[in-house]
């Protein structure tokens, strides 16, 4: 495969947002005597903490669930606007780590809801501050203009402009979804209509995030990763895009394959992730998914970085412990944009060879959520 440019040309283009995972996990937490037996030894890397805590002082549970967390912002956003709703999720999302989970297909619903209320009025839906949750709320508004456009051809082409971000365009690639309903050819022909090659791309990113991460409210979406030939062929449908578009393929299969896998009770999920990657070796997309699954490890496990980091020590090739680094990188960073986020990354990981692929890694400010 040609040497990509979607890594460099994502870097700039989110210079200062991600892009959010969607999961179909049940995140409703254990009560107390089956987590301990799940776990005698301690909580389950990736796992909610028991939900059996007393409620704080505030009145909030103890333990966010996605719906407990979804029903409070919805409510919020009906009774004040969405930038009240938002500025909540943001505050909720630093403070609980493990919320960072769930918290995009959240920011996705308060988007949509957005569009409903202020009747397509997009400039209105945008006009309140929209970065948290890598952007999920401006990815969930894209995606209702155009459901509900009678020229999807054409708005896909202008609802972004003039700015034309990354991350519209991004949204603009799940509203493609599910104007096609999860037709990759066909959604790859309307990303095609972007001028630039780079919108082509960023497009495409939100295509396939689309299709291995679909919304939890789309419960067919899955269907269209057919069992028999993904059992043929793991990584399908990648090595079967355009050049331009594997890329982005590879980078996101890893969220189908760790939801599919039930990470959250299985944390060696995440190992077994990076193995089933070496599938793309032939088409050249091993290392992006490696890097797909790096990103994810550290999405799902923001509260415990050494022990995600200590998932990218487990392949016997250096250049995939290297990869699966630079992911979990690209996540932190996006998370984190302080100054100094990589650097307090990389002083929590133990493993001094992986600790180096971090400060190396850390060199780049942003890249794929």
């Amino acid at each position: 495969m040609q040497p990509r440019v979607f890594a460099v040309v994502t870097a700039v283009l989110l210079a200062v947002l991600g892009l959010g995972s969607v999961m179909v996990t049940d995140w409703t937490p254990k009560p107390a005597a089956a987590a301990a037996a799940a776990d005698p030894g301690g909580a389950r890397p990736g796992a909610v903490p028991d939900a059996a805590a007393s409620p704080s002082p505030t009145g909030d549970p103890a333990v966010w669930t996605r719906s407990t967390l979804r029903n409070k912002l919805m409510a919020e956003m009906a009774a004040t606007d969405p930038g009240v709703a938002l500025a909540d999720l943001d505050k909720i999302s630093k403070d609980k780590p493990y919320t960072v989970r769930f918290c995009h297909p959240i920011a996705h619903e308060l988007g949509h809801a957005a569009v409903e209320r202020y009747h397509q009025d997009f400039q209105k839906v945008i006009s309140f501050p929209h970065e948290t949750c890598a952007a999920g709320y401006l990815h969930g508004a894209v995606e209702e203009m155009l459901a509900n456009s009678k020229d999807p051809q054409s708005d896909i082409l202008t609802l972004c402009a003039p700015a034309n971000t990354g991350p519209c365009i991004h949204g603009v690639g799940h509203g493609i979804m599910f104007v096609t309903k999860q037709d990759i050819p066909a959604a790859r022909a309307l990303c095609d209509k972007f001028p630039s090659q780079s919108r082509r791309i960023t497009c495409s990113e939100g295509v396939f995030m689309q299709l291995f991460a679909p919304d939890e409210e789309d419960e067919k979406a899955k269907a269209n990763l057919p069992a028999d030939k993904l059992a043929a062929e793991p990584l399908y449908p990648c090595p079967e895009q355009p050049a331009l578009y594997q890329s982005a393929c590879f980078f996101y299969a890893p969220t189908f394959f760790l939801s599919s896998h039930d990470y959250a009770n299985h944390p060696e999920a995440f190992a077994q992730a990076l193995q089933w990657c070496l599938n793309g070796q032939a088409a050249g997309g091993a290392e992006d998914c490696s890097r797909g699954a790096g990103s994810r490890t550290m999405k799902y496990n923001l509260d415990r970085p050494d022990w995600a980091a200590q998932q990218c020590a487990a392949p016997k090739d250096g250049w995939q412990r290297k990869a699966c680094t630079q992911g979990l990188v690209s996540y932190y960073t996006v998370n984190d944009t302080t100054a100094g986020a990589a650097g307090r990354l990389c002083a929590q990981i133990s493993n001094k060879e992986i600790q180096g692929y971090c400060r190396s890694a850390g060199g780049l400010s942003t890249t794929l959520d």
